[in-house]
């Protein structure tokens, strides 16, 4: 007897035991999701054909699921009281104890990290065209006048335009253009963490990949150009800011090949001794203004696209261009275009929206073509500058 007794309670509290378990699985799915908590309570009430005990257990289960339930909301109350750049509400779907549920949840983005011009205030200097981009600067190819300035002295990061250094350290080293070159785990991007069409593995000519880095913006092209340099890329690195200042570029300084760093730094004058330097590789003219190219990596073949609108648009003349972006520099934009007969360099760099350094360089072009005067717009009318 007191052998069947003892099964019995066994039993019992195995069947307690287990509805108890899934309360608390349905717990904690419901704090997971910041489901409504009634919505829970009915998908926390599981069969409870067992003994007395059984019911009391699964009571007691279903009152702490309660308390946990406002303190979910209360606590995501409190979050949403903070400012918040953007949000959307996302409907979500699971399945507890055996019911399918669906409940509404909100997702908050981060906002996008303020450039270094905004946080200078540079955004904040006047100019006579409005434009979106805090510095700005063009001037004659031939005699160096300054056709437009705003804040040209500012010393900011200048993201991918750094791809015209390396592609003239690349050209300079008198390296085989037909050389194999892989892709490896050395050219990811490990400090933004931004993807790549070329897959680690993939084999492209040190020509190839020189085409895609200026034309098409590829990071791990200008990465793998850098690793293959003799020396390897602190020989390359160095190569680049020996360049730098051979050419005069006081307020610039490179830390890598891609320009995926803040610290890659220049000035609106600096580039325009840089966009002239590499005006006159021929083959950079010709990489860098192609409209598309397609290559083949050992593994399939990849079609890559200009990353400059304006090489598309016929009523433009250009020689040479580059654009860059990180969340630091803002969208940056050089050119070599001839306007009138007459060859002009054109630098814009942090730029606020996708597509408004495309429009100030048509600002630019048709103030010209309205034969606009000389405007400085920023302290380098009175001294440094910043």
């Amino acid at each position: 007897m007191k052998t069947d007794m003892f099964s019995s309670l066994k039993v019992m509290q195995g069947a307690a035991l287990s509805t108890a378990l899934s309360v608390a699985a349905s717990v904690v799915i419901a704090a997971a999701f910041a489901a409504p908590a009634d919505a829970f309570a009915a998908s926390a009430t599981a069969p409870a054909k067992s003994a007395k005990a059984g019911k009391k257990s699964s009571k007691k289960a279903a009152d702490t699921e309660k308390v946990s339930s406002k303190s979910s909301a209360k606590a995501t109350a409190k979050d949403d009281d903070e400012p918040r750049a953007v949000s959307k509400k996302r409907r979500v779907s699971y399945t507890a104890s055996g019911r399918h549920h669906t409940a509404v949840r909100r997702v908050a983005f981060e906002p996008r990290q303020p450039s270094v011009g905004t946080a200078f205030g540079l955004h904040e200097s006047p100019d006579v065209l409005a434009l979106r981009s805090s510095v700005a600067y063009v001037v004659d190819q031939n005699t160096s006048e300054s056709l437009f300035d705003k804040n040209s002295r500012a010393v900011v990061p200048i993201a991918s335009i750094t791809k015209l250094m390396t592609a003239m350290v690349v050209l300079d080293s008198k390296a085989a253009m037909t050389e194999q070159i892989e892709v490896t785990d050395e050219d990811r991007d490990y400090e933004k963490n931004t993807g790549s069409r070329l897959s680690v593995g993939s084999v492209l000519s040190r020509e190839d990949m020189l085409h895609i880095a200026l034309m098409a913006s590829e990071n791990r092209a200008a990465a793998a150009l850098s690793r293959y340099f003799p020396g390897g890329r602190p020989a390359f690195m160095a190569a680049m800011n020996a360049k730098a200042k051979a050419l005069g570029m006081s307020d610039t300084h490179f830390e890598n090949p891609t320009g995926l760093t803040s610290q890659n730094v220049s000035s609106a004058r600096d580039l325009v001794k840089m966009v002239n330097a590499a005006y006159q590789y021929p083959l950079i003219r010709k990489f860098s203004t192609d409209r598309s190219y397609e290559v083949y990596t050992g593994k399939r073949t990849i079609a890559y696209n200009s990353t400059n609108a304006l090489v598309r648009n016929s009523s433009w003349d250009i020689g040479l261009q580059k654009t860059g972006f990180i969340n630091e520099a803002g969208e940056c934009l050089v050119m070599q275009a001839t306007i009138h007969d007459r060859p002009m360099i054109m630098v814009l760099l942090d730029s606020a929206g996708k597509y408004s350094r495309f429009a100030d360089a048509q600002r630019l072009r048709t103030w010209i073509d309205n034969g606009g005067e000389q405007r400085i717009t920023s302290a380098d009318a009175n001294g440094a500058g910043t």
